[in-house]
This record gives C-alpha cells, structure tokens and sequence, in this order.
C-alpha cells in the first residue's frame, strides 16, 4: 500500500468514479422527494377525521389497512431483498422489462415512502390540536386544514428527519448493485476487480461517499435555518403596531 497507488487509480479511473457518485446522487435525490410526497400522501389520509357515512369510512378503513401494510413491509424488509424482488419480479408476474436505473428509483422511492409516512403521522399529531379546532371554528375542511396551517408547520418540523433520510439514501444506494445498478459502489467493485488493488479503491469510494455526505448535509443545514426565521425577532402587540401607524 502506497500513495502511489491512490494516485495511479484516481487518475486512471475518475471517470467512473464521477459517474458512479452522480448515479448514487441522482438516484437517491429522486428517491427522497418522491419518497416524502408519498409520506406526505399516506400521512394526509391516516389524519383523515371519521365521516358520518358508513360508506366513507369502510373505504377509508381499507385504505388505512391497505397503506399499514404497505408501510409495515418496507419498513420490515431490507432494501437490498426489495430490490430484488421488485426488479426480477416484475419481469415474471407483470412481464415489465424495467430499466435498472429507473428500478433503482422506484425502490428507494417506496422505501423512503414507507419511513416518511411515519415521520409525517408524527409530524401532524406534533401540532397542537387548537390548530385544528380552529381551522374548523373559521369553515375549514380537512384538505384545507392541512394544507393551510398544518403541513407549512410540518414542513419545518420534520425537515431534520428528512436531511437525515437522504443520507441515508444516499449510502444505502450501494445495495442496488446486486440489480447491475452503475452506482458508486458497482463502479468502485469494477475498478478493484481490474486492479486487484481492494482496499484503495474502496477507500477511495470510502471518501466520495463521505464528502458528498458532507455537502448534502451542509445544504439541508442551510435551509434548515433558513425555515427556522431570525432567532431575534420581537413580539409587536396591537397598540405598539397602532402607534406606529400614526406616526407614519
């Protein structure tokens, strides 16, 4: 082992470094923000209040089974047994010859899903129930309710949780090469099967992982405090906000 051989294998095979770090980026950026509208969705209706008709709440509570189950199985199960599953079966059952790549997406967009949809639920009970209460005392319905007051006020809340998923995303991309998905890990797994040199070149995808985990982890800290407003902000009541419109 020298420094020699780092140099010699980033030099000679950066291309496919890049390229397996923008498939491991690009897959689990797709995966993240489908994966939270499918929490937000699943989240959204486990909220869904008791309507008055049998008919209404039959459905929803079939639903309600329908989305547990879903949620309980990608929670359940190891991704890389998911990926497996879902890429070769739907070659047998369905007959669809789906594309690696888009293979990859739909899976960690399903299991992100699976963990959002509990982030979000407890996003929502979070919320203070004078919220809600409120928002029906002025006309509104649920879809309303959730949209106007709750889900901006969710938003922020869970955003830690997220940042902390995509990152995870991020690393667990590596189990899609069992499908000849050309993430990092698969690429890296080429170059030291051409090298026989093992331990340098997943060192070097070691410290790609790491810096892009860095970067994302920077960013989502940015807007973090960007949603959180100014720590400084002072309390104005009625007769300080009247005084001042007088005076202009």
């Amino acid at each position: 082992m020298s420094l020699e051989w780092f140099i010699e294998i980033i030099v000679n095979n950066w291309p496919m470094f890049l390229r397996g770090a923008w498939m491991t980026l690009l897959i689990a950026t797709v995966g993240t923000i489908f994966g939270a509208l499918i929490g937000l969705i699943i989240g959204i209706i486990h909220t869904i209040p008791k309507s008055k008709s049998r008919v209404k709440r039959v459905f929803l509570k079939c639903v309600s089974i329908i989305l547990s189950v879903y949620v309980e199985f990608f929670r359940g199960t190891p991704m890389i047994v998911q990926a497996m599953v879902v890429y070769f079966g739907s070659d047998l059952i369905f007959h669809i010859d789906m594309n690696r790549t888009f293979a990859a997406m739909f899976i960690v967009s399903v299991n992100t899903g699976a963990y959002m949809a509990e982030i979000v639920r407890g996003g929502i009970i979070s919320i203070d129930n004078g919220q809600f209460e409120a928002a029906r005392a002025i006309g509104m319905n649920h879809w309303k309710t959730m949209v106007h007051v709750v889900l901006p006020q969710v938003m922020r809340n869970i955003l830690p949780a997220t940042s902390n998923q995509y990152i995870m995303n991020i690393k667990d991309t590596s189990v899609l090469n069992v499908i000849g998905v050309t993430e990092l890990f698969f690429q890296t797994k080429t170059i030291a099967g051409n090298n026989f040199r093992y331990f340098e070149s997943f060192f070097v995808a070691c410290i790609l992982y790491l810096i892009m985990n860095i970067i994302v982890t920077q960013i989502l800290r940015y807007f973090e405090r960007k949603l959180a407003g100014n720590a400084t902000y002072q309390l104005i009541d009625n007769q300080e906000m009247l005084s001042g419109q007088k005076a202009s």
